[in-house]
């Protein structure tokens, strides 16, 4: 396959893509907004799903909290009520029965009371197992009678009930100075865990009663197998502390990632009066399933109805577009071919492509007068493309090609060509004195010197680059040449472009002259060195004259320097 053919076949391919592109683009336009709107419809509700879960989440914490506050509430009160008995008739000696006598029935959660003596040794209880037990050690008791205030213990393993509880405290001496006795109520942890399983039934919610340390105190039945237990992932707890902190108060909501990677939501509420917490968390895949699914679903027709609009697109593109497509293209190929009678047939064509099979037909019938036109436009941008904007000379390129032809011609008819290089003198300096607009009208007036004398003697004048000139004179002996050179010299100078950093203060330029008779085997490069060579020569004698630099005949295989 010829690149030429690998070239068409590519920019069909990328006409096709395109066009069945835009088909595809517009079904798409047509369907996708209405797939789109409805997926953002369940991502809102899914939002606000998210934020009635967490309302709901921190309404059950705070809720479920206050009902565990009723419970120690409830058990702070008896402790008080039996703190006051057993101060009262302590003294007659029947403080004991009577505070045994008066523990209530309907407060099932309250396992026993007991009195416990400054010795931290029972005194008396509700359970006579419990009497003689040595609790000094517990801390409870040591806050008790130390603050003088009621307290509640962390998770703690009874000793007389064997038996996961949690103890409550109260000092007599809260209510009586001189009895240093403490009064304590073990709390059923079974009650706790019934009262929250009346709470939380959205599926996939967690509701646990935590201690200060991480240790659960009370769960719904299906978890009542932590009840005693840390917590598995203890980042949880120190989350939450942290948020306590950081908003100042006991309780808040916080989006945690566990260990495994499953995101919940959390919400946590202290238990007034307690070190306890009530932490109630949702799985969020398990919440947010079933809209999850709806999504999901939605993005999956979304790409159905995408992939059926690309199927249908296709298929009508093919039919409709790209079949007229491939007629035109193959008579355009005719045409390109150099058939300049193919013609479009519109009677093999969809109505929408007669105006563009019409097109064409015109276009054929002008491209031969288009196409003089087009190598008439191109002859005379060569030409713009060989001229220098600012000299209104022939630039390098231009000069290159006259140098070839006058080559060629001074070989063929045996005869002399001469080539001036001239150079402005100090036109660095002239620039940095006058500034480049100025400098830029110096040389165009030495353009415009260059070119009267180069119509003078038949010539060919050009700017070689920079400040630099030069100066083609075919059939010229280098004495002529050296007479051109001359009057050159003495034009520019007789212009008088005041120049103060010269040392002549004008504008004049230095030549140098070479004049060869060219042969077959002599290149042409040879002119160029020799005429650049003697304006070299030129500017070390002093600038503003010209020097003249001889080539013997390219026959005798050799150069000589003159002057």
């Amino acid at each position: 396959m010829s690149i030429a053919s690998f070239g068409r076949n590519t920019l069909k391919l990328k006409t096709l893509w395109g066009i069945r592109a835009r088909l595809v683009l517009l079904a798409l336009i047509l369907v996708v907004p209405l797939m789109v709107d409805r997926v953002r419809l369940l991502e809102d509700s899914r939002a606000k799903q998210v934020s009635l879960a967490a309302n709901e989440l921190s309404e059950l914490a705070q809720h479920t909290a206050d009902a565990q506050r009723e419970i120690i509430s409830t058990v702070q009160a008896v402790l008080q009520s039996s703190a006051y008995i057993y101060s009262a008739a302590s003294h007659q000696g029947r403080g004991c029965a009577i505070m045994r006598a008066s523990l209530r029935v309907d407060l099932p959660w309250i396992r026993s009371l007991s009195i416990i003596g400054k010795d931290g040794i029972v005194r008396c209880s509700t359970e006579q197992s419990v009497v003689g037990l040595d609790l000094s050690d517990r801390n409870y008791f040591k806050h008790a009678r130390e603050f003088h205030e009621f307290v509640i213990s962390d998770y703690i393993f009874s000793r007389a009930a064997n038996l996961p509880t949690i103890m409550a405290a109260y000092p007599v001496s809260a209510i009586h100075g001189g009895e240093e006795a403490v009064v304590i109520a073990a709390i059923d942890l079974k009650w706790m865990s019934q009262l929250m399983s009346k709470r939380g039934d959205r599926a996939g919610v967690s509701v646990l009663l935590v201690d200060s340390k991480g240790v659960i105190l009370a769960a719904r039945p299906e978890n009542a197998g932590l009840i005693g237990h840390p917590l598995k992932d203890t980042s949880l707890l120190e989350a939450v502390t942290l948020r306590e902190i950081n908003q100042g108060r006991e309780s808040g909501s916080i989006m945690f990632e566990s260990a495994n990677g499953d995101k919940q939501a959390v919400s946590f509420a202290g238990v007034k009066g307690t070190r306890a917490r009530l932490i109630v968390s949702v799985n969020e895949a398990k919440m947010l399933g079933d809209i999850d699914r709806d999504i999901w679903t939605a993005y999956l027709q979304l790409a159905l109805v995408g992939i059926l609009a690309l199927l249908g697109a296709w298929i009508a593109g093919e039919r409709l577009i790209i079949r007229p497509i491939e007629v035109l293209t193959d008579m355009t190929n005719r045409f390109g071919e150099g058939d300049l009678s193919a013609r479009a047939s519109k009677a093999a064509l969809p109505r929408e492509f007669v105006p563009l099979a019409e097109a064409f037909n015109e276009m054929a019938s002008q491209l031969s007068e288009r196409e003089r036109e087009m190598l008439a436009a191109n002859d005379r941008l060569t030409v713009i493309a060989s001229i220098d904007m600012i000299s209104g000379l022939a630039n390098r390129r231009g000069f290159q090609s006259r140098l070839e032809f006058e080559w060629m011609k001074a070989i063929q008819t045996d005869t002399t060509l001469s080539l001036m290089m001239i150079d402005v003198d100090y036109f660095k300096l002239f620039n940095d004195t006058y500034g480049h607009l100025e400098g830029d009208t110096c040389l165009g007036r030495v353009g415009e010197v260059l070119a009267a004398i180069a119509d003078q003697n038949a010539g060919f004048a050009a700017r070689y680059g920079g400040e630099e000139f030069c100066l083609l004179l075919p059939a010229r002996d280098a004495a002529r040449a050296m007479q051109v050179a001359e009057i050159v010299r003495a034009a520019v100078e007789k212009l008088a472009v005041p120049h103060r950093t010269s040392s002549y203060q004008s504008v004049t330029v230095s030549v140098g002259v070479a004049t060869v008779t060219p042969g077959d085997s002599q290149p042409q490069d040879d002119l160029l060195e020799a005429a650049d060579a003697a304006l070299y020569a030129a500017k070390r004698q002093g600038r503003n004259t010209v020097v003249e630099h001889a080539l013997v005949p390219a026959a005798k295989q050799q150069m000589s320097l003159a002057g």
